[in-house]
């Protein structure tokens, strides 16, 4: 599990029924834990760094997958969007969370609340 540069500020946040803490690593609906680790997981913590920015693709490849490391890079990024959006219950065509800029990355499109550590 790869983490990000920390930004101490940038820790928790609380975005629709779901609240996120980076800390430890877990993303809750309702208060329940939901199943969501690796590269989702990495992901949805870059989109809450900068919410309502474009996060493009290159971003995101030279801060998740190393030069050094050999994958499929659309194949994996698309993935590990795909079950982001599953654990939200979003969708693609009508996000309500992650709206993708065809071939250029994502943007976190719903208001997020920064929680205090």
């Amino acid at each position: 599990f790869q983490r990000m540069p920390e930004t101490p500020q940038l820790r928790r946040f609380r975005f629709g029924a779901f609240e996120v803490d980076f800390r430890l690593g877990e993303l809750r609906k309702f208060g329940q834990r939901l199943k969501l680790s690796g590269q989702p997981l990495l992901i949805l913590e870059r989109l809450l760094a900068r919410p309502g920015d474009l996060v493009t693709r290159d971003e995101l490849r030279q801060e998740l997958w190393p030069a050094e490391t050999f994958v499929d890079f659309e194949h994996n990024l698309n993935s590990a969007v795909k079950r982001l959006r599953t654990a939200h219950g979003d969708s693609a065509d009508a996000p309500r969370f992650i709206e993708t800029v065809p071939r250029r990355g994502y943007r976190f499109v719903a208001a997020v609340e920064t929680l205090e550590p």
